[in-house]
């Protein structure tokens, strides 16, 4: 390991993530009922211009109000190159900010734009003098966003997780993709002719780089790795597809644009019954092995050592997170 260590955010469970207008509160009792880890109450794309006033009111309402029991609350505010911002940040820390868990700052750009919303934060708890420190969640959505996610990522010691936002991404970068999330079938390769002169086609996954990259970012700062939305909600064999690829490259969460999407992602964000069970023995083999003086020892036919305790134990810390 690095003589570095890394700070690691606060341990929150994020497998799933609740998207839900902030102009639609007849929405709001039944998120507050639902099994969802994580719920963001939306002021930036969901709600039309007229309206936001409006939401942002609903908002502090039901953060106030509303019993979310146990539940990790967030809001997403407007993009720092509009005029709602500024009140959207002042209004729910000022009026809301005791129950408000997180901030989530959409198209995130430079870490200039991290620094800003922490100086304004940090000046309005202050003022209040609320004890609890609000944490940043960033969305990755941006061809700018992407070159500078590095710094992103270590700009704030409020920063908790990154999200990949795939649509505004494909606008940003110019994708010719009009879905959000799912699969592209120009996006792949031919195979050589075969003998009768046919072709394999292979489709790839056109999101892998920029949502892997984002992952490195997150974990060399210690922060969550959150997949974004998928928007085809009739398609739950997609939606997990999507959310496995994201669990493959070390993302522990996924967005739900729909209540039908909250059961999907705590299954494929939560490590299985055998995951479990073999991380338990790895973790007992290998104190055995310690215990003869070994580093490393044979179980169920392959070699396990150190590297695989640490595998082990991030299983098993889940685990018990989930059962928490």
């Amino acid at each position: 390991m690095s003589f570095h260590s890394i700070e690691q955010a606060p341990g929150r469970l994020n497998r799933s993530e609740l998207a839900i207008p902030g102009s639609q509160p007849q929405m709001f009792e039944k998120a507050a009922k639902s099994d969802v880890d994580v719920i963001f109450l939306d002021l930036e794309d969901a709600v039309a211009p007229d309206e936001k006033e409006q939401a942002r009111k609903n908002v502090i309402e039901a953060l106030n109000d509303i019993d979310w029991n146990t539940k990790t609350m967030s809001v997403r505010i407007n993009g720092l190159d509009t005029h709602y911002m500024y009140r959207d940040v002042v209004d729910l820390v000022e009026q809301a900010g005791e129950r408000l868990d997180l901030i989530m700052i959409p198209k995130v750009g430079t870490a200039s734009d991290v620094y800003a919303l922490d100086m304004l934060v940090t000046q309005i708890e202050d003022a209040m003098g609320h004890k609890k420190r609000i944490g940043f969640e960033h969305i990755i959505e941006t061809a700018l966003g992407m070159q500078n996610v590095s710094e992103i990522a270590a700009a704030s010691k409020r920063n908790e997780s990154l999200h990949f936002g795939v649509a505004d991404y494909a606008a940003s970068t110019r994708a010719r993709s009009t879905i959000i999330g799912g699969v592209n079938p120009h996006y792949a390769v031919l195979t050589d002719p075969a003998e009768d002169g046919g072709r394999g086609v292979h489709w790839g996954d056109m999101w892998h780089y920029a949502l892997s990259r984002m992952v490195v970012a997150a974990r060399a700062n210690g922060l969550r790795p959150i997949d974004g939305p998928f928007g085809d909600f009739s398609d739950p064999d997609g939606y997990r597809a999507a959310a496995r690829r994201a669990a493959a490259l070390g993302c522990e969460g996924k967005w739900a644009i729909h209540p039908s999407q909250i059961a999907l992602a705590n299954e494929v964000m939560s490590p299985s019954a055998s995951e479990v069970d073999r991380a338990q023995r790895i973790l007992s083999a290998m104190a055995e092995a310690e215990a003869n003086g070994k580093g490393a020892v044979s179980l169920d036919g392959r070699l396990i050592d150190y590297a695989s305790i640490r595998q082990a134990e991030v299983l098993v810390q889940k685990a018990l997170q989930i059962g928490a």
